[in-house]
This record gives structure tokens, C-alpha cells and sequence, in this order.
């Protein structure tokens, strides 16, 4: 265990149980182009660094970046955003960081070749030297290329048995994606190109680092697997539910990983896994009772052992940004409170970490009247339980 993480552990576990706490602000001012799709760390030194993409436009605009900002310790504001990462002609889109156990920051997001997401390829970033006012300065940079085992059989059989069970509710626009998944199925180039970052990746206690990813050719998802700090990466077993994207990974005590994922087709909740392998190989693609609107989500699991999420809690619109948190793993979400809980804008796409002083800092995206912005609350773990309990759910259960 490196000293970083060591010291890490030794102050969140003498923290004492924080009072209420709700602070929130905007890391720059409304902007007109297209702000989305944040990453946030806690840097060694205190300090927050925020990461996300600005353009004017998505996967068809060549202009879009990745772009951060800086929070310094005890500063009051954030610092101007700064160029974090460009291949100059194509969009640069999703972020996520990590930082390692050398101390070292991560950054990667994808690089969309043909102006389409099944087309992108995922790059990683990584510095030594980032605590310094501006941007990183970048060591190191490469490509996530993966070559997953076929899963053409595999995924034709879910497939099928998932049409059995929604034929009936499958809009025309379904159908159609599913008649092109199956027919790129069988090919190599889709099954090993289109993988892209969303949440951050997770570290195992054995040093293994899964980084989630997903390809929109499929709706589905995998996870890059490093078991050398990075060096290399491989692809575990896709988790095979077409309509399951952009994954959160949380640890059980037991070893059981449990993968969150965005809905992506007509079911209109919160997907879920799990791996008993340590993230090669995942069971069944379920849903849990959670609501999902087609919106990403971010997890993690607190120094305390409990879970906390954050999500669109709703079938429709982005409107609504919620917290939940578990005191059993996952079993039930015993208390909710919201972050957002307008009548028009959207607030999305939320990254979470637990800083070492025990706070939960949440940056999401922001788009109202008037511009788009990234948004950052802090807040305490008894902020989120000073809302009434409500009736429990059971994520890990299928349907």
C-alpha cells in the first residue's frame, strides 16, 4: 500500500461524523456552447480538479475538447477552465480521472474518428505533476485497445430471449437498432472498436484497476482491465443486455462487484450485475427498482462502508437529480435527497468521490436558460439521511 493511500485511510477514519453539510456552486459561468460529461479527483494536495468536454456540438463537431478546472484548498472559487486534452479535427468527448496508488492522475475519454460513437477509440493520459495552477503536465499517453473474446453466440442468445419477453413494447425505432446489431454482431472491427469511458475507474484491493466502458453499436458494456498500475489493458467478459451502458462500480465486503448501469432501451430503470471474478466475467444483465430516464449515474462506496448514488430519479427528463444511499450494500436505498428538482433544465451525468476529510463532492452537468455549465456540491453523508426514509427496493433483484 502506498503512502498516499495509507494516510488516505488513516484521516477518512478518524474523521468524526460530519453535521449537515450542502454547499453548491458553478465551476465557471453559463456558457453557450455544449459543456458536458464531467470527471472530478481530489488531488494529494487537497486540491479538486473537475474535467469534462466543451464544442459546439457532440460526436459531430470536430472543434470539441476536453477541458478542466481547479479548486484549490480552502479557495473560494474555481479556477479559469484550461485545455486538458485535444486531437485537433476530431471530438474529444466523456471524461473520467482516477488517481493511482503512485499518486500519479489519470485522465481518459474517447476520440470519435467518424463523427459517430461506434467509432471512437479511448485514450488515458497520465502525470506526475498536477497540482500546480493550469493544466497537467502530461508524462505519458496511449490507447485503451481492446480485443474481447467473440460474444457473437452469446449475445445473439440474449438477444433473442429479450425480444421473446418485449416484443410487444419495442418502438419502431428499436426494432430497427436491434435488425443493425444483429448484423454487425459477428464483426470484429464493431466488437473491438467503439469503446468509450464514462465513470471513473475502480480499484480492487488487489491492485487490479477495472475501468468501466460501453459502445453504443451494442448497448452494452465491459471493463479494460489492468492488473500491472496500467501498463496494459485487456477486456473482461461484456455484460450483455443490450440497453446497459456507462457503468459505476461498487465493492461488497464479501468480493462481489456490483455494476450500476445506465438504461439504454425500454425499461426505464437502473441495469445491474455482478461479478463473483473480480470484473472478468459478470452474471446475468438485471434491473433493479431504481428509475433511470436514459441518463447516466454515478457510485461509490463510502469510507464507512455504505453506498451512495446519484441519478435521474425519474422515467422521463433530466429535471431531477437525486442521492441515495444504502447502509446494506446495495439491498435497499433507505434515504434519498435531491440535488436538483426543477421544473425545466437538466442537471446530468454526475461524477462522485468521497474526499479525505469525508466530504462527497458531486459535479454534474448543468444546462439551463442562458448557457451550460458544470455544476459542484459538497456535501455531508447526514445531509443526504436528514430527508425522511422511504420505502426500500431491492437493486439487485431481476426482472
Amino acid at each position: 500500500m502506498s503512502v498516499y493511500l495509507a494516510a488516505t485511510l488513516l484521516l477518512v477514519a478518524a474523521e468524526p461524523a460530519a453535521a449537515p453539510r450542502y454547499q453548491a456552486e458553478l465551476v465557471f459561468p453559463l456558457h453557450p456552447q455544449h459543456n458536458h460529461a464531467p470527471g472530478i479527483v481530489e488531488c494529494p494536495n487537497g486540491d479538486l480538479l473537475v474535467s469534462w468536454y466543451r464544442g459546439s456540438g457532440e460526436r459531430r463537431s470536430d472543434d470539441v475538447a476536453v477541458y478542466g478546472a481547479r479548486h484549490v484548498r480552502h479557495s473560494k472559487t474555481w479556477s479559469e477552465p484550461f485545455l486538458m486534452a485535444d486531437r485537433p479535427g476530431f471530438p474529444d468527448c466523456n471524461t473520467c480521472m482516477m488517481v493511482d496508488a503512485k499518486g500519479q492522475l489519470w485522465l481518459f475519454w474517447p476520440t470519435i474518428l467518424a463523427n459517430t460513437w461506434e467509432s471512437c477509440l479511448t485514450n488515458f493520459k497520465v502525470s506526475s505533476d498536477f497540482e500546480r495552477a493550469g493544466p497537467p503536465v502530461w508524462q505519458r499517453e496511449g490507447l485503451v485497445l481492446l480485443k474481447p473474446d467473440d460474444f457473437h453466440d452469446e449475445a445473439l442468445g440474449v438477444l433473442t430471449e429479450m425480444l421473446g419477453k418485449l416484443s410487444g413494447f419495442l418502438s419502431k425505432e428499436h426494432q430497427e437498432e436491434i435488425h443493425q446489431v444483429r448484423e454487425r454482431l459477428g464483426n470484429k472491427l464493431y466488437q473491438r472498436l467503439g469503446w468509450q469511458p464514462r465513470c471513473k475507474p475502480t480499484v480492487l484491493p488487489s491492485g487490479r484497476i477495472l475501468l468501466p466502458l460501453y459502445t453504443d453499436t451494442f448497448s452494452m458494456s465491459i471493463m479494460a482491465i489492468s492488473d500491472d498500475g496500467g501498463e496494459s489493458w485487456y477486456a473482461g467478459k461484456p455484460l450483455i443486455g443490450f440497453g446497459n451502458i456507462q457503468p459505476a462500480v461498487l465493492r461488497r465486503d464479501d468480493g462481489t462487484l456490483v455494476a450500476y448501469m445506465r438504461e439504454n432501451g425500454p425499461l426505464d430503470r437502473i441495469r445491474t450485475a455482478e461479478s463473483h471474478d473480480g470484473g472478468l466475467s459478470w452474471g446475468a444483465v438485471g434491473v433493479c427498482d431504481l428509475p433511470n430516464p436514459g441518463s447516466g449515474l454515478d457510485g461509490i462506496r463510502l469510507a464507512n462502508g455504505n453506498w451512495l448514488l446519484v441519478y435521474n430519479d425519474t422515467t422521463s427528463g433530466r429535471r431531477s437529480l437525486a442521492v441515495s444511499l444504502s447502509d446494506d450494500e446495495g439491498q435497499t436505498w433507505k434515504w434519498t435527497r435531491h440535488l436538483e428538482n426543477q421544473e425545466s433544465g437538466q442537471y446530468h451525468y454526475p461524477a462522485v468521490i468521497q474526499a479525505r476529510d469525508g466530504t462527497i463532492h458531486i459535479v454534474y452537468s448543468y444546462f439551463v436558460e442562458g448557457g451550460k455549465s458544470m455544476k459542484h456540491a459538497a456535501i455531508s453523508e447526514s445531509w443526504v439521511k436528514t430527508e425522511p426514509a422511504r420505502g426500500t427496493s431491492p437493486p439487485g433483484k431481476k426482472r
